[in-house]
């Protein structure tokens, strides 16, 4: 039997790849248990810098797998809750993962998979792609974080048509609209996300993962609320190694090599 998750080192770059082609990658049931472990793994690995996540064969992810999600109306409400929330551990581990996440999309991506393509930090998609919230044309309504993702860069009005009607966006639009960070040729998603990623392996971990948790709360707090985040991390960036390397070779009129830096000051996780 294949793996769910297929992992590659490529330089100081983790590359998951979401091994279920014969279904365009449907959430299987491994992927559950095997992502956020892959995502802890590569965390705790001073020699990763960045990770990209992708689809096996044409397509990011499909969703859930229809054929289990079927077999929950038997299920008492709470046995259904405590499945869904696998997709939704599955959902914050790519959010919190200190380390930043590209998603590279090929193909598209409908359902839970839109909510893990958002999930990640930037977007490298092919301009043939389409996304969806296919939840309704199924009888369903959206989960995995789904809606509050797209409330961040769609009007209420757009988000309920989108949901309602469950009719694909273009990457292009999509790219219009904000998330998409690069758009690339079809079938050179995943080759634009790992020069995107190399770029962003070299930088300082701890302060990436400073920079994730402010970027990640700027969209919900209030200013005073956000100045006082800035402070309490900048503190602690003025206090580390990564800085007084960074500041060094910006005096000294040099690169900095922040790997010097890995093993200094503790862990690059998510505060």
């Amino acid at each position: 039997m294949s793996s769910p998750l297929l992992t590659e080192q490529q330089g100081a770059v983790r590359v998951l790849t979401n091994n279920n082609p014969g279904m365009r990658n449907a959430i299987s049931a491994g992927l559950y248990a095997a992502l956020p472990q892959a995502l802890r793994e590569a965390q705790d690995d001073p020699s990763v810098g960045a990770i990209v996540l992708t689809g096996a064969g044409s397509f990011f992810c499909a969703g859930g797998d229809l054929t289990q999600l079927a077999l929950r109306h038997t299920l008492a409400p709470a046995q259904r809750r405590e499945k869904l929330e696998n997709l939704h551990h599955l959902v914050r581990a790519l959010r919190d993962c200190s380390k930043p996440v590209i998603a590279a999309v090929e193909g598209g991506a409908s359902g839970a998979g839109l909510s893990l393509a958002l999930a990640c930090d930037l977007l490298v998609v092919a301009r043939d792609a389409v996304f969806s919230m296919a939840y309704v044309k199924v009888g369903l309504s959206p989960d995995g974080g789904a809606t509050a993702f797209m409330a961040e860069f769609l009007s209420r009005q757009l988000l309920t048509e989108l949901c309602l009607t469950g009719d694909r966006i273009s990457a292009e639009r999509l790219h219009s609209l904000g998330p998409v960070n690069r758009l690339t040729d079809p079938g050179a998603a995943l080759a634009e996300s790992l020069v995107l990623a190399q770029r962003l392996a070299q930088g300082p971990q701890r302060a990436n993962a400073r920079i994730k948790t402010l970027c990640r709360h700027a969209h919900h707090a209030d200013l005073d609320t956000q100045m006082e985040l800035e402070a309490t991390l900048m503190v602690e960036s003025q206090g580390d190694a990564e800085a007084a390397e960074g500041i060094g070779a910006f005096l000294g009129k040099r690169a900095p090599d922040f790997s010097i830096t890995r093993q200094a000051n503790g862990s690059t996780r998510t505060p």
